[in-house]
């Protein structure tokens, strides 16, 4: 695990570790536009799962295919691949107190090498790749790793404000051991100046927050001559953990 960024808090005790409020960004802000019709209008409810929620079942773990954690070749033609600068992307899924999870469903999906979507309702002018279909999906082993190839996204223009554009991310949701246990995020690449930009990242009010969104270049875990390596872990839940938009206050 990594240093804590706020070492000043109250220490973890219980069965769960307090969530940190002040780590997720509010459901309301302006600056990205589609937060004020998407953010509560009314005094939030807490519910809790039902049995049938949390305990399955789950879609999709037992329906992997051969290449669905090769982004490069699951939408190829024989023979072919995916046109742009060859990755890996590889971590785990960790509980808030480090400890790997097993049997997670990892989905992910992005955009192009060009920053387009392979969608009917994309509007970016940039130009598809006919090999290469932005979506894939892999289970976490025993300790919580995961890995997958693909080719890193290009950033792209979204109509929020007159110039806004997305930095180079890839979306990830998080199946749990029942259908009602699924967390949606994004990771970014270190280095990209567009992350501090974005409209959607600054309304995270923690920098320390964002920077757990932030996958670091690892030239240790490259194949040379074939692909860089980019390392991210997810938090679950906790003080610590990653965030998530569809469920902003954490797990």
């Amino acid at each position: 695990m990594s240093i804590d960024p706020k070492p000043n808090r109250q220490p973890e005790i219980g069965a769960f570790f307090q969530r940190d409020r002040s780590w997720h960004p509010p459901a309301f802000t302006p600056g990205y536009k589609t937060s004020v019709l998407r953010s509560p209008q009314k005094a939030l409810l807490s519910l809790d799962n039902t049995i049938s929620e949390i305990t399955g079942p789950v879609f999709g773990h037992d329906m992997l295919g051969e290449l669905d954690n090769d982004l490069i070749h699951n939408f190829a033609k024989p023979g072919e691949s995916a046109i742009g600068e060859r990755i890996i992307v590889y971590g785990r899924v960790l509980d808030e107190r480090g400890k790997g999870v097993p049997g997670a469903l990892l989905e992910f999906w992005q955009a192009n090498a060009g920053g387009r979507y392979r969608h009917k309702k994309e509007g970016y002018i940039a130009a598809l790749d006919p090999n290469f279909g932005g979506c894939g999906r892999t289970i976490t082993d025993e300790d919580g790793s995961y890995a997958f190839r693909s080719i890193k996204p290009g950033p792209y223009p979204w109509p929020n404000g007159v110039n806004d554009w997305r930095p180079a991310h890839i979306h990830f949701s998080v199946f749990g051991h029942g259908f009602a246990q699924r967390l949606i995020t994004q990771m970014y690449f270190e280095g990209d100046p567009l992350i501090w930009l974005c409209p959607i990242v600054r309304t995270i009010p923690d920098r320390a927050a964002v920077e757990t969104l932030i996958a670091a270049l690892d030239m240790q875990a490259t194949i040379p001559m074939d692909a860089r390596a980019y390392k991210f872990d997810i938090v679950l839940r906790g003080r610590r953990s990653s965030v998530f938009e569809n469920r902003l206050e954490g797990n």
